[in-house]
């Protein structure tokens, strides 16, 4: 393996190695996998063009261009021309792409949903990283810089994760530079052969110390360390989002475990909740003769990793005409249809509609998208809600006390999934469930119990100003503190209850707004809000209000005695609109993106297959890829392959012939001897060459014999006035190249057979053949193109 190979295979073990510490931002992880897929192509191709050779910034230009075909091909493709050429569509689309992965980056905690955008932006970076360490590793040969794009992927990876990079990845991204420097310093100090091992020394003394080229590169690995110890330990780990463009995290860091963890952006954006002027989100117009229950749900949380509470990803579909009924909704349970007709302001931009819940059908114009387990509805390609208007008709479902207690158990998949709870969860958490729902019967009455200790007998208190922390005793902290707002509360409910094997859920919206002047409504910035839902089989998601002073008790939660201690669910505990409530509410910080809705996003994440039905295009591009891949490295192979058999095939009758092939002969001799390592001379003469190819390949007498009797046949059709060069000259190279082999390393013969030197003879015979083109097309020009001489007519 040569220096340059190796280098080339060392800047790209690097560039993974590096990219492994971005793994904790993502899941899952298998971008890695089509990374380092794509970045060995960009590798290999890389490698071809420096042993063609091409000069240096063109080999940099075939790379990227190679880069931006794959990027194509796998991301753009049914934009592209043919599926592999971008165009002005392709072009736009990853805009769009990029565009939505930054969107998406600052709104989703860590681990972020591996969308498409998110995707493109790490898949794109990983590809532009290694072209930039190869380049400057490998092309110009200086291994040291190299390390900045690599410190520069490290950081990022370092800077955006929660407490800094795991030790681990540090090690691998060291691991991976120090590797690369290694791989240039034996590539050096080849190149001089015995100069720098060490001068002689005395029998019995001790050997020397390193000498300067070892120093240099300890002091630049030294360097480097210590510059990628120090730099991530200078950079803050960020709360929220993967981003947090406002750069406040809403509270303390990681370490103050006051309080409880919340959702993605939703505590980091606790500020926007304590603004002093409530802004108008949405106004609707409602036929529901009690608005004290008109919560406006946009999304749903129901994974939980003992930290913050975040929505899974799921599939989308085409907006149907009537939605389906409600997952677990029975007939004999009462109902109403309601109509409310919603406008959104101006200046709020979210991709999640908030709609009653459930509803049953929305009448909205631009490109919306149906999520079916959550019943929500999301914009398509960068739809939002700024200034929208549209119709919602929505269930208000009805249920008693009696048929909650009654319900029976929820289906397995169901349950197995909405009660799953993390092992770092801390134990006060279940016994304090299990002490406050001693004596319930069924889970209706635990639930209740859970609510009635937050709003009444758990002595809890509302409050906006608490400090928001992280960690996974931040449940427990909130349940010592007892204060804290609506996103501690639902939080802190929904752990309790799935630690009670009640499926629970979080839902994320506005709580109800306050009416105006001709049957209007008012939804501001501080009705964003935040409440668990408990399904019950028969009933579906039911709401529950554990959060004190806010949004209104459902009438189902007041048991059916006189002498109830809860207070009246048909009206607010206290006006909606008078203090602020939690959620992911985007505030003065999200212009484009408002309350609550902007900063909390949604499950969908893999939208499902339109109806267009399938498309062959991609697949025929993936078929021809693939074929591509596998094809193109063999071309040299194939290429000598062929070549040998027509240079050894039989040499004809006339003398003419008979010359041809003997030619054709030492041509084929002297590309055997350059496959394995014997650059040619054409300088020398038949004899010398003959005398170098047997001392470099040290031949054993019989090939050496071999080689200068096809010289000298050679030189019988160079010099001889009538040439007779001797029969069974294509043996004599058969041996020859024999004889190499078996003295040749099992990778100098992989190397001879797969990767020949002498194929480079195409390109410069397509060189030729395109000179000789272009002087025929000058020489076939008009002559009244041509300048005429004194005297000449033109």
């Amino acid at each position: 393996m040569s220096g340059r190979t190796r280098m080339a295979l060392c800047a790209a073990a690097a560039t993974l190695l590096t990219a492994c510490a971005l793994l904790p931002l993502v899941s899952p992880a298998g971008w890695l996998v089509q990374a380092a897929f794509l970045l060995a192509i960009q590798t290999g191709v890389g490698m071809a063009a420096r042993r063609v050779p091409l000069a240096r910034p063109l080999t940099v230009a075939v790379q990227a261009l190679a880069a931006l075909l794959l990027l194509t091909v796998v991301f753009a493709g049914r934009q592209a021309i043919a599926g592999v050429v971008p165009g002005p569509d392709a072009f736009r689309y990853f805009g769009d792409l990029l565009r939505a992965g930054g969107d998406d980056v600052s709104r989703y905690s860590i681990p972020a949903p591996l969308s498409d955008g998110i995707r493109l932006m790490l898949v794109g970076g990983v590809l532009v990283i290694g072209l930039a360490v190869d380049t400057v590793a490998v092309t110009f040969r200086s291994a040291a810089p190299a390390g900045l794009p690599l410190l520069a992927l490290y950081s990022v990876a370092a800077g955006l994760s929660e407490g800094g990079a795991d030790g681990l990845f540090f090690v691998l991204a060291a691991v991976g530079y120090l590797m690369l420097l290694l791989a240039e310093g034996r590539d050096r100090l080849s190149q001089w052969g015995r100069v720098f091992s060490g001068g002689p020394r005395a029998p019995g003394a001790e050997p020397s110390g390193a000498v300067a080229p070892v120093r240099t590169g300890r002091r630049i690995g030294a360097v480097a360390l210590g510059i990628a110890l120090v730099v991530p330990l200078a950079l803050p780990a960020m709360d929220g989002g993967l981003l947090d463009t406002a750069g406040r995290g809403g509270g303390g860091g990681s370490g103050d475990g006051g309080t409880v963890s919340a959702v993605n952006p939703l505590v980091s954006l606790r500020d926007s909740l304590n603004v002093d002027e409530d802004r108008e989100v949405l106004s609707l117009k409602t036929n529901s003769t009690d608005i004290s229950s008109m919560y406006l749900r946009i999304v749903s949380l129901d994974r939980f990793d003992g930290t913050t509470w975040q929505p899974s990803k799921r599939s989308i579909e085409a907006v149907p005409d009537r939605f389906p009924t409600p997952s677990g909704l029975s007939p004999g349970i009462k109902r109403t249809e309601v109509e409310t007709t919603i406008r959104a302001a101006n200046w709020y931009a979210q991709n999640w509609l908030p709609m009653p819940y459930p509803p049953s059908r929305v009448d909205i114009s631009g490109n919306w998208r149906y999520e079916p387990l959550g019943m929500t509805v999301v914009g398509d390609r960068r739809q939002t809600t700024r200034g929208m208007t549209y119709t919602v008709r929505s269930l208000d479902v009805q249920p008693t006390a009696k048929q909650l207690a009654e319900a029976p158990e929820a289906p397995e998949a169901l349950q197995r999934e909405y009660t799953e709870l993390p092992d770092t969860l801390p134990a006060v958490v279940a016994s304090t469930a299990r002490e406050i729902t001693k004596g319930a019967a069924n889970h209706y009455e635990q639930a209740v119990k859970l609510q009635d200790y937050f709003t009444i007998t758990g002595g809890f208190r509302y409050d906006t100003e608490v400090k928001v922390g992280t960690g996974r005793d931040a449940i427990a902290n909130f349940l010592r503190d007892k204060e804290g707002f609506c996103v501690h509360f639902s939080f802190a409910m929904a752990a309790m209850a799935r630690s009670l094997d009640i499926p629970t859920r979080v839902a994320v919206g506005f709580a109800p707004g306050t009416p105006q002047g001709g049957g209007k409504v008012t939804v501001g910035l501080k009705d964003a809000h935040a409440w668990p839902e408990v399904y019950f089989e028969g009933v579906g998601w039911t709401r529950f209000e554990p959060t004190p002073s806010r949004g209104s008790a459902p009438a189902y939660t007041e048991p059916e005695s006189s002498d109830s201690t809860l207070p009246d669910p048909a009206r607010p505990t206290q006006s909606a609109s008078t203090g602020p409530s939690a959620s992911a509410s985007a505030g003065e910080s999200c212009e484009q993106g408002g309350p609550a809705p902007c900063a909390s996003e949604s499950p969908a994440a893999a939208p499902a297959g339109g109806g267009d039905g399938p498309r062959w295009y991609p697949a025929l591009a993936w078929a021809l890829g693939g074929l591509a891949v596998l094809l193109i490295p063999s071309v040299p192979l194939l290429w000598r392959l062929r070549t040998r058999a027509v240079r050894l095939a039989g040499q004809g009758r006339t003398p003419s012939d008979v010359a041809l092939h003997t030619l054709a002969v030492w041509r084929e001799l002297t590309d055997t001897a350059w496959d394995f390592g014997i650059a040619p001379d054409d300088s020398q003469t038949p004899r010398r060459t003959a005398a170098r190819i047997v001392r470099l390949g040290r031949l054993d007498p019989p090939a050496a014999d071999a080689v200068h009797r096809v010289a000298d046949a050679v030189e019988q059709v160079l010099y001889a006035p009538q040439p007779r060069p001797p029969a069974g000259l294509a043996e004599e190279v058969r041996r020859v190249r024999s004889d190499l082999a078996s003295r040749a390393g099992r990778a100098a013969r992989l190397r001879a057979l797969l990767a020949p030197r002498s194929a480079v003879r195409v390109v410069w015979g397509l060189a030729e053949r395109w000179a000789l083109v272009r002087r025929r097309i000058a020489a076939a020009r008009p002559t009244w193109t041509r300048p005429s001489a004194p005297g000449q007519r033109g």
